[in-house]
């Protein structure tokens, strides 16, 4: 890639981390302001678990047509009007005054969060296989960030200036600017680009999206070890977001500054995580196909460990709480860049939004639930019993479902490998 080509694709990433950084914001703000919200529409927490599970239903019917039409027109325009969307449904979201009309327009910020698969795959065709995975790490440091974000926002600053809908005013206003960057100061790059087979050619072939090579994702075996971790991995997530603060309130009996100072420091922790994992991935991968695997399954494996440790830690005994929730924020988002990194370490480049997409289809048919399932064992046990079961077993099954992966990822990554080589050697 050319001098200046190499600076502007880091003024890409740059863009894309202030997209994912402020998105995730405004996405994930809403666990911090459970009891706020709930308090003013009188919500029990199966309500609160369905005004979220709206969202993650909306996201996850629109991952395959997301998916499609990022493999078939341009990533960078449809990105920006995501995130045009993004700024318009949380407007919408903070006007409603009833709790209908809240879980409707809550449902509908959902749309523009499955958007993710092009921005992803726009970045693979600036990055070659051997740095993707720092990349996404460096990316997806804009989701803890974002929590912490949101959490100072919905702390501290609601209250400041006039409550929830205030904020919600502020994000979707951002959301609205990042559409005009989008649009404007970022390019579209060829498919395939980045892969190695094709470094240094003059030209590339323009590669189109086809149903024949859609239909060899489900062909591969990894995709199916993927997709089994995707759907009980995002359990744990979900029920953190969505209700670990009402728990660290109303159970742990944490104040508002107490939550504060606990938690951000936690969050720092895993926002490093997705970075250290994703530097893991790559450097394992370097040596074996089989490292983006391998360092997920330890991930996956020891957060389970000591998330079990942190809900089990005795009220009173706090330093030894927020220990072992440092520990299972460095273990929990190992996985997470290597997941993406993998798909495209298996996948042709013109179906790669497709298969992200199809994943996250896959993975948010278990997000849905998981709100609601949540809210049903809280309010029939609590909310420690909710986190410590979902949480534990969830990551228990992906850590088995890796296992599978480890035996498969050879031969999907090979024959990717020389499919582009086949393609290289025929221009």
């Amino acid at each position: 890639m050319p001098k200046e080509n190499s600076r502007y694709r880091w003024f890409v990433v740059v863009v894309f981390f202030f997209f994912m950084l402020l998105h995730q914001t405004d996405k994930l703000m809403i666990g911090s302001l459970q009891v706020q919200i709930s308090k003013d529409f009188d919500l029990n927490n199966r309500q609160w678990g369905l005004i979220n599970s709206g969202a993650l239903f909306v996201a996850t019917i629109l991952y395959p047509i997301w998916g499609y039409l990022y493999d078939r027109f341009a990533r960078t325009k449809l990105i920006a009007f995501a995130s045009f969307i993004w700024g318009a449904t949380t407007w919408l979201n903070a006007i409603v005054r009833t709790y209908t009309g809240f879980m409707i327009t809550r449902a509908s910020t959902g749309i523009d969060d499955s958007s993710y698969p092009g921005l992803f795959t726009l970045v693979a065709d600036y990055f070659g296989p051997n740095l993707r995975g720092k990349v996404y790490g460096i990316l997806q440091l804009a989701q803890p960030l974002g929590y912490l974000i949101g959490m100072i926002l919905a702390l501290i600053v609601a209250p400041m200036i006039g409550g929830w809908r205030s904020v919600f005013y502020i994000t979707g206003s951002l959301g609205l600017v990042l559409a005009v960057i989008i649009y404007f100061g970022v390019k579209e790059m060829p498919r395939g680009q980045a892969e190695p087979e094709f470094e240094n050619m003059a030209e590339m072939q323009t590669f189109k999206f086809s149903w024949s090579e859609a239909r060899e994702i489900f062909k591969k075996k990894t995709m199916w070890f993927i997709f089994l971790q995707g759907f009980a991995g995002v359990f744990p997530w979900n029920v953190i977001t969505f209700f670990f603060f009402g728990y660290l309130e109303t159970e742990r009996g944490y104040d508002a500054n107490s939550i504060l100072f606990t938690m951000a420091p936690v969050i720092l922790i895993l926002a490093s995580g997705y970075f250290v994992g994703g530097a893991l991935g790559d450097f394992a991968f370097k040596r074996s196909n089989k490292g983006r695997i391998i360092v997920s399954s330890v991930g996956v494996l020891m957060g389970a460990i000591f998330m079990y440790l942190a809900i089990n830690t005795p009220i009173e005994a706090k330093n030894q709480f927020f220990i072992f929730m440092c520990l299972t924020a460095i273990f929990m988002p190992l996985s997470s860049a290597n997941v993406i990194a993998t798909v495209y370490d298996i996948t042709v480049p013109e179906v790669r939004s497709t298969a992200q997409a199809v994943e996250y289809f896959i993975e948010n048919a278990g997000a849905i639930s998981a709100p609601v399932i949540t809210g049903i064992i809280a309010d029939a046990f609590s909310l420690q019993t909710a986190i410590l079961l979902i949480c534990t077993i969830a990551w228990g099954l992906c850590f088995v479902f890796y296992l599978g992966a480890i035996f498969t990822i050879d031969k999907d990554s090979h024959d990717l490998r020389a499919q582009m080589a086949a393609r290289a050697k025929a221009m």
